[in-house]
């Protein structure tokens, strides 16, 4: 067992909320624990992250029925943003028109997917459906081509991906043109045209020139990489219906904003659009004492 103390404030519990959303999760939020799939080196392990602390003096515990590296929990820090400073990210918040949302949802972490692979294929998978449909394609997807440990399900990689026919993507209820994306990006990934694990040292810019490139990923797909699965946190993604469903709350607008008014807007909440993205998204989405009823 591995025992940690961050800095707060840090809401684990507001991070339950949001994850059991996806019916992927091994989550008890009475118990407040996720358990998460990683690999170490190459081999695939689970790690139960138990919070024992409040929001204001956060605390976790840490346990794997592998020893755990300092690589396996700098790659848990990474993935809950433990050592992102959400009290300076706050209060840089709190002179701006979303200094309301912030208090409401503070400690609201901007948590990343698990992996970066798994992060692209959702995003993937996620296009022009509904949310509710989206989580469950994916679920498909994995319980169909990726395997369980610990009760908790891996999603395949890409190399296992790479060999599959796009027949067998589309009885999923899938279109026959994701399949393809899908399955033409794993291949490039096994293939080694695309580092997808050597993204993170490259820009913003540079990684949506490259990703764009590839048949099936645009700039929506991109700025969903960035801000879950690499963590980059100045992205506002203009063309998102949540966030500008969210705005138009916000601004009690007649109708939805343009990308102008956004981009305009969103300049105070520079260097940490992403957090005003996920603050925004938050303040629509369902809050935990309303799923209780």
């Amino acid at each position: 067992m591995v025992k940690l103390k961050i800095e707060g404030p840090y809401d684990f519990d507001r991070v339950l909320q949001r994850l059991s959303i996806d019916p992927l999760m091994v989550i008890d939020q009475k118990e407040r624990f996720v358990q998460v799939p990683i690999y170490q080196g190459g081999e695939p392990i689970v790690v139960k992250v138990q919070a024992t602390g409040t929001k204001s003096d956060p605390a976790f515990q840490l346990f794997s029925q592998a020893d755990l590296t300092p690589a396996d929990i700098d790659h848990i820090k990474a993935i809950f943003q433990w050592e992102q400073p959400l009290n300076e990210i706050g209060a840089h918040f709190a002179d701006t028109d979303l200094a309301a949302i912030f208090q409401e949802h503070e400690g609201t972490p901007l948590v990343l997917d698990f992996d970066l692979y798994h992060c692209l294929m959702k995003c993937i998978i996620h296009q022009q459906v509904n949310m509710k449909f989206a989580h469950t394609l994916t679920q498909r997807f994995v319980h169909t081509f990726g395997f369980e440990k610990e009760g908790v399900w891996f999603y395949p990689k890409p190399e296992d991906v790479a060999k599959l026919e796009y027949e067998q993507i589309t009885e999923l209820k899938m279109s026959r043109r994701k399949a393809e994306y899908i399955i033409d990006t794993s291949k490039l990934i096994a293939q080694g045209d695309l580092p997808l694990y050597k993204l993170h040292t490259k820009t913003d810019e540079e990684i949506l020139k490259e990703l764009v490139k590839i048949r099936g990923i645009g700039p929506w797909t991109v700025q969903n990489l960035l801000l879950f699965g690499l963590g980059r946190q100045n992205l506002f993604p203009v063309a998102d219906i949540g966030i500008q469903n969210a705005i138009k709350i916000l601004k009690d607008l007649d109708q939805k904003p343009t990308a102008l008014q956004m981009q305009e807007w969103a300049k105070a909440w520079d260097p940490y659009m992403s957090y005003a993205s996920l603050y925004l998204w938050r303040s629509i989405e369902p809050q935990p004492e309303e799923l209780v009823t």
